[in-house]
């Protein structure tokens, strides 16, 4: 398994189990570097979906209580476990990013910090659990991304957006879907 994708690159790779691996592994080392609780590391992402292309790199969501006031001691285990705060600007959200070595040219992995048991928090967790569940939603996802990249040669921001549409309409199901 290589993990890892320049800025900007897109590229999608079948799923493999190794993905959870790595994250069952990574997690370790952030619970060995702060004072995160156990129950506040989550999978997330695509690679976290069995049977589903994914860019090849690992998510992860990690919740804290206040994201206005994240403690210092979170920010510097997390970068002893070699995450790095990115300058990316999203609402209620900081995103960090561990690389493959000391170019930071290669990410292969990504903290969505965010606050815990809220609405990005249930919305990411919810995405994840009902791809797993709907077979016809992970197989009409993994035709977007196809889709894209046949017809596309955009970057990361052009990739989001194009999924866009699909990520809302999963989210939206949330109030409303009983397992």
């Amino acid at each position: 398994m290589k993990l890892g994708l320049k800025r900007d690159e897109i590229r999608v790779e079948p799923y493999t189990v190794e993905w959870k691996e790595e994250f069952h592994r990574v997690k370790q080392v952030i619970l060995n570097s702060t004072p995160i609780h156990e129950s506040r590391i989550e999978h997330v992402g695509s690679t976290a979906i069995k049977g589903m292309v994914a860019k090849p790199i690992i998510d992860l969501v990690v919740g804290v209580d206040d994201i206005e006031n994240v403690d210092q001691a979170i920010f510097q285990g997390l970068k002893t476990a070699g995450f790095f705060r990115l300058r990316v600007q999203r609402p209620n959200e900081i995103v960090l990013a561990k690389f493959n070595n000391e170019t930071y040219e290669e990410k292969t992995h990504i903290i969505h910090l965010v606050a815990y048991n809220k609405e990005l928090w249930k919305n990411l967790i919810f995405f994840r659990d009902y791809l797993n569940a709907i077979k016809t939603a992970r197989d009409q996802y993994s035709d977007l991304k196809r889709k894209f990249l046949e017809e596309n040669n955009g970057g990361i921001d052009e990739y989001t957006s194009y999924k866009e549409q699909f990520v809302r309409g999963i989210f939206a199901k949330r109030d409303n879907y009983q397992k």
